[in-house]
């Protein structure tokens, strides 16, 4: 945390228990070891699931995160369907290359 005083009736910022780790952390994904057996996912298969099939996630939880593939699904059902552009954008990221791993941070396979 920084040493800078907290401005009179704000809250503090919220610290994770044992420091940078935990669901609070930018690193939290890779905190967790990949599952036993768990095989390196295809960069083109995540890619294109991501294009074609944006809207459902599916891109999401084939990469194993489970919990923003749930959130990515929600938002495309509340926005009908305009919420698959997060989907979209995330395909065509993985495949330029700007996402190289999955969950777990398992680099992703051409």
């Amino acid at each position: 945390m920084s040493d800078m005083p907290t401005p009179p009736g704000a809250q503090p910022p919220m610290e994770t228990p044992g420091g940078d780790s935990g669901p609070l952390s930018p690193t939290w994904m890779m905190t967790d070891p990949a599952p036993p057996g768990w095989q390196p996912r295809q960069k083109i298969v995540a890619g294109i699931l991501g294009i074609l099939l944006n809207g459902l996630a599916i891109h999401t939880f084939y990469l194993g995160n489970t919990k923003k593939g749930i959130i990515q699904l929600l938002v495309a059902v509340f926005t009908c369907g305009l919420g698959g552009i997060w989907g979209l954008v995330e395909g065509i990221l993985i495949l330029t290359g700007n996402i190289k791993t999955d969950a777990y941070g398992v680099p992703l396979v051409e």
